[in-house]
């Protein structure tokens, strides 16, 4: 896709929310933060208020542009609404490239928020494998940074012609996670007296759908990813270019299997195989762990 017709993509997708927006709320509504959804995690939209006003849901299939969500756990629809006060638009469920999407369609909602005008913050939450050894299922882990594994072979949602008038060329993302945004998730740890353990780390990106091997596993681990996942980084990337805060939250869900398969040659009788992942899990663990993401994500929106 051409820029010219990408900036036509996002002008026709924000002209139609706008108006679906105006139409609904007979009032300016201007959303300041986009929350994120993964997979299990679609309580968060239990949190947006009810009613003064009463929310705003709109399937992705009905948005010029978009792509429908095929993943189970992901409904596929922005929501917007109040959440403690703050004008928010939340995506329950995102789109992923192995589903098909491109990475201009993956990060299309993020591109079309920043054309609207409003937004400037992200939050973003996933599923991911756990890595670092001192990690459980169901804690959580705050980005403090990634690894693009796709993205060293050029599979990157800054490839291709740059819109200069949103973001520079050579986008620097040392900084990629808001230091005082990971400050306030602590701070509202403690005074929410969650007892869920919460690292900090750094997150691989792979582009899935496959659950790693564990040769594949071992290899991240010592490339220095303590979680991994297929999605997140495209949405940072583009939302980072676009010069907004990210504030990204992992809940590890399964324990990637590091250890070598059992072998063919041996005598003796294998020990019981631990660890096939599967996306039942995922959902399961993230329905358990659920509560506490949702109380965190409306703490820190409070305070935006």
């Amino acid at each position: 896709m051409s820029l010219v017709e990408q900036r036509q993509t996002i002008e026709g997708a924000s002209s139609y929310l706008a108006q679906r927006v105006q139409l609904h709320f007979q009032t300016s509504f201007e959303p300041r933060v986009l929350i994120i959804c993964g997979s299990g995690l679609g309580g968060i939209s239990n949190r947006i208020a009810p009613d003064n006003p009463p929310p705003l849901s709109i399937g992705y299939g009905e948005i010029p542009g978009f792509k429908d969500s095929t993943v189970p756990g992901h409904q596929g629809a922005l929501i917007f609404g109040s959440m403690n006060g703050v004008p928010v638009v939340l995506m329950n469920g995102r789109l992923h490239s192995y589903e098909g999407h491109s990475l201009f369609e993956v990060t299309l909602p993020i591109r079309v928020l920043h054309h609207m005008g409003h937004v400037r913050q992200l939050i973003v939450t996933n599923a991911a494998g756990g890595l670092n050894p001192n990690f459980n299922t169901c804690d959580l882990m705050c980005l403090s940074d990634h690894i693009n594994l796709p993205g060293f072979a050029g599979l990157h949602p800054l490839k291709g012609p740059n819109m200069e008038d949103v973001g520079p060329r050579f986008l620097p993302l040392s900084d990629a996670y808001d230091l005082g945004l990971r400050k306030l998730l602590f701070k509202k740890k403690q005074e929410l007296n969650i007892a869920r353990p919460i690292h900090e780390g750094t997150y691989m990106f792979v582009s899935g759908p496959t659950f790693e091997t564990r040769a594949e596993s071992r290899l991240i681990q010592k490339l220095g990813g303590d979680a991994v996942g297929m999605s997140t980084v495209p949405e940072i990337i583009v939302a980072r270019h676009c010069g907004w805060k990210v504030l990204a939250l992992s809940l590890i869900t399964n324990n990637c299997v590091t250890d070598p398969p059992p072998s063919a040659l041996a005598t003796e009788a294998p020990p019981m195989d631990k660890g096939i992942a599967s996306h039942a899990e995922v959902l399961e663990n993230g329905r358990k762990a659920s509560l506490d993401v949702e109380r965190l994500v409306a703490a820190v929106v409070a305070d935006l």
